[in-house]
């Protein structure tokens, strides 16, 4: 007999919200102070947003000089020098960049907070972090599997090969889409991680994201997602095309249209969806996994 873990069970009482984990202002490499950033996104609608300076912790030391409205703001930074980058999300400190990144995996566990392994297909090589080195990690949340800016650099902003063969190796990991904003007229609204909540707290939206209550979208808008036995039901309205993969990335059903049925096979670990729009949107639902539930 088998479980289907349903990351979305239960969705009753709260609301979806959207927000970014990405976010760089000028004190580091982005082009707009704190202030207009924040405004930015405000404006724009979403519930939640990070700013991820490279190696500068922001706060609620920092953020306590912005003025916001209902968007929450979720302190943290990217840990840039001495390896592949990282996110380090709802931080209390600064964690310092250790060449071996299983130290850092291990302090931002300690200091409660959460990792997200940066745009892994980035560079010329298209791989900024090897999967080898996230298969012998442990401690991380998961990976981005879309990062918007990278659309325009050298490599891929879609890493959704790798996270496959981490999920397919058995590991539990998140897929993340984020804008990683440099430049306002380019780097925003790309990409976002739209989670259900009860409140618009730092740690309603922060423990969403650790169970996997959230999708990663570039533009679709997910309605429902059901669980009965072994047949998991999609809705997506602005989708064309919704498809079904299980390890290693194998399609096992895709439809053209808004929903989607599809009966688990019996040798599948995980399920997740790729509900494609038009353009270049598309929304990621979080994997399903698959367990024994003990004898029948």
């Amino acid at each position: 007999m088998r479980q289907i873990l349903n990351p979305y069970a239960e969705l009753t009482g709260g609301e979806w919200i959207r927000g970014n984990l990405h976010t760089h202002t000028t004190a580091s490499d982005g082009a707009r102070p704190i202030q207009e950033v924040v405004s930015d996104y405000e404006a724009r609608g979403y519930g939640f947003l990070m700013i991820s300076d490279h190696d500068i912790f922001t706060g609620p030391h920092q953020y306590a000089s912005v003025t916001t409205g209902t968007m929450t703001l979720i302190p943290g930074n990217e840990i840039t020098a001495n390896g592949p980058h990282l996110l380090h999300v709802n931080g209390s400190r600064l964690i310092a960049p250790d060449p071996d990144r299983q130290n850092v995996f291990r302090a931002i566990a300690a200091d409660s907070g959460f990792a997200v392994v940066n745009h892994p297909n980035w560079l010329a090589n298209f791989d900024h972090c090897p999967i080898e080195r996230m298969r012998e990690w442990n401690g991380y949340a998961g990976l981005e599997i879309y990062n918007g800016t990278i659309g325009r650099l050298d490599g891929s902003p879609y890493s959704t090969n790798k996270w496959d063969l981490l999920l397919a190796s058995g590991r539990r990991v998140w897929g993340f889409a984020n804008d990683d904003s440099h430049l306002p007229e380019r780097d925003v609204e790309l990409g976002w991680n739209t989670v259900y909540v009860q409140d618009r707290s730092i740690e309603a939206i922060v423990d969403a994201l650790t169970r996997g209550r959230f999708y990663a979208s570039t533009g679709v808008t997910l309605e429902s997602v059901e669980v009965d036995g072994d047949t998991i039901r999609i809705v997506a309205p602005n989708a064309a095309k919704i498809v079904a993969l299980m390890q290693v990335g194998r399609r096992i059903a895709e439809v053209d249209g808004a929903s989607i049925e599809v009966r688990v096979p019996e040798d599948a670990t995980y399920v997740r969806f790729e509900c494609w729009g038009t353009g270049e949107s598309f929304a990621w639902t979080q994997p399903f996994f698959c367990e024994s539930a003990g004898p029948e």
